[in-house]
């Protein structure tokens, strides 16, 4: 009982927008960031017809290029990375967009050059002076670049009849409540909220995207998507990757500040969200931001019983031996670091009073998967549930958010035969066409300016407030993280957790 496809090619399935001609800006635009996911997303993005007409792409940053060693630059990141493979046609109509302007983040010269390129570009490409800049750039950069574009008079208020000016900021916004209201500031003196765009990628999986559409275009579902009818609902995601590339960024963040923080927390409000008052960005982010407001603040007994870290030892991932966190390359030998992350949440309000939400994830388990596990309560025990011995699994709404994205419901079903045996079936919905990678989603988004699926300022300090005693407690503690070994799914400690509340994670 399962196959069912979701056809995204569907003529219904895709919106169609209206584009204003725009220059987008990468600041850091011969970085690793430029190269791996920017530039094939628009390149994505081309080929699906989902950009201006009148468009330009300009690389700025120090490396000494020209505008063809940027084309070419950007070819071999399209054909390393794109999920679709370079087509010659394609190319030859995506190539052209592309400019490069070589330049520093802190000389004020770099910033008059970069203006004198962008009116050149405005007069040939015929983009009426709409911009986005892009900062694939580190977060100290931030007010630096800011600053040097308001010196040079490269950025517009947000007022009718002028040209837009609209800046994109790359997650981690800080490392705690206090860096983060400090970032949020800096960018508040040069932009207006209306012009942030704080991106988190995750936002931008189609399948995330798709829980508003399908807790309120689904009659079927929002009448029990609350506490009278849902036990419990987990939040899981894995990676069996270590810290690879990023060891420098993660032996000072960890999975709470990386994951936790930004996605999970996330991923939580879209699932626990009321019905927005519309479906315009500012309804979907108030809605969401009230369940960040409702989550039940974390005392010194919930820290001690109902949070969990762990980092990873030595172990095997599909066979292949891992090496401990603290072995890996530019790792400290002593960190304590946490790779695993779980935590147990309440949030107090009408909908979800009594429904336990349970988040965990971690580097180095036993697979890639990212899913959301809505376990329904469990039927009446007379009737086919009558059996204490044999009581019947709840059903369960799971949501597939990564590597195959899509939804399986579990219900139960009669086993064919003379006799009466019941068994849990899966009903499986996936999608029958590969999805957008999430930056063409979120990209997209910024052209057109729709800020939904983007951190409002205000939201991305309350999720910080939420986790900051977490992270005054094991700043302070001399502890070292629970360790488990690589291949398995996490520290002794997280299936305790769960346990002692009478259920257990779910294997994905």
């Amino acid at each position: 009982m399962s196959g069912a496809k979701l056809d995204l090619n569907h003529p219904n399935s895709r919106d169609k927008h209206h584009y204003d001609p725009c220059i987008v800006v990468i600041f850091g635009g011969a970085g690793d960031l430029s190269h791996r996911k920017l530039i094939p997303a628009l390149y994505n993005l081309s080929i699906d017809d989902d950009l201006p007409e009148r468009f330009a792409i300009l690389g700025f940053s120090m490396e000494d290029l020209g505008d063809q060693q940027y084309r070419e630059f950007a070819r071999a990141g399209i054909e390393k990375f794109s999920r679709r493979a370079i087509a010659e046609e394609q190319w030859a109509k995506f190539a052209p967009r592309l400019h490069f302007c070589r330049g520093t983040f802190t000389a004020a010269a770099s910033y008059q050059n970069l203006r004198e390129r962008l009116e050149a570009l405005d007069e040939e490409c015929k983009t009426a002076g709409n911009r986005v800049f892009y900062f694939a750039i580190p977060p100290a950069f931030i007010d630096t670049c800011s600053a040097g574009l308001t010196a040079a008079g490269l950025i517009k208020p947000p007022a009718a009849g002028l040209p837009y000016t609209r800046v994109v900021v790359e997650k981690p916004i800080g490392s705690d409540f206090d860096s983060a209201s400090e970032i949020n500031g800096q960018l508040a003196r040069h932009f207006d909220e209306r012009q942030i765009f704080r991106i988190d990628h995750y936002l931008g999986k189609e399948t995330v995207e798709n829980l508003m559409v399908l807790r309120f275009a689904n009659s079927i579902f929002e009448p029990i998507w609350t506490s009278r009818f849902i036990d419990h609902v987990q939040i899981t995601v894995a990676e069996a990757e270590g810290v690879g590339t990023r060891a420098s960024y993660y032996d000072h963040a960890g999975a709470l500040r990386d994951m936790v923080q930004s996605h999970l927390l996330q991923t939580l409000c879209m699932i626990a969200t009321e019905p927005p008052n519309t479906t315009g960005a500012e309804s979907v982010r108030d809605a969401k931001l009230d369940v960040l407001r409702s989550l039940r603040p974390l005392g010194d007994e919930d820290l001690d019983k109902w949070v969990v870290r762990g980092q990873y030892a030595e172990g095997l991932i599909g066979g292949v031996p891992a090496k401990a966190y603290r072995d890996e390359e530019a790792i400290a030998p002593d960190s304590k670091i946490e790779t695993f992350a779980a935590l147990r949440c309440w949030i107090d309000n009408w909908r979800w009073a009594g429904v336990p939400f349970y988040l965990r994830t971690g580097k180095r388990l036993p697979k890639r998967a990212s899913e959301i596990a809505i376990y329904f309560k469990s039927v009446p025990r007379i009737l086919y549930n009558a059996n204490p011995r044999a009581p019947l699994a709840p059903n369960m709404l799971t949501i597939r958010i990564q590597p195959d994205e899509g939804l399986d419901l579990y219900i139960m079903s009669k086993v064919p035969g003379s006799q009466t045996r019941l068994q849990q079936v899966k009903v499986d919905f996936h999608y029958v066409t590969s999805t957008p990678e999430a930056y063409e989603t979120l990209l997209n988004d910024v052209i057109i300016g729709d800020q939904t699926l983007f951190m409002r300022r205000d939201t991305v300090e309350e999720a910080w407030k939420f986790v900051q005693p977490i992270l005054d407690a094991w700043g302070e503690s001399p502890i070292d993280p629970p360790i488990y070994a690589a291949g398995s799914w996490g520290p002794l400690e997280a299936a305790l957790m769960i346990a002692a509340d009478g259920r257990t994670w779910r294997t994905l």
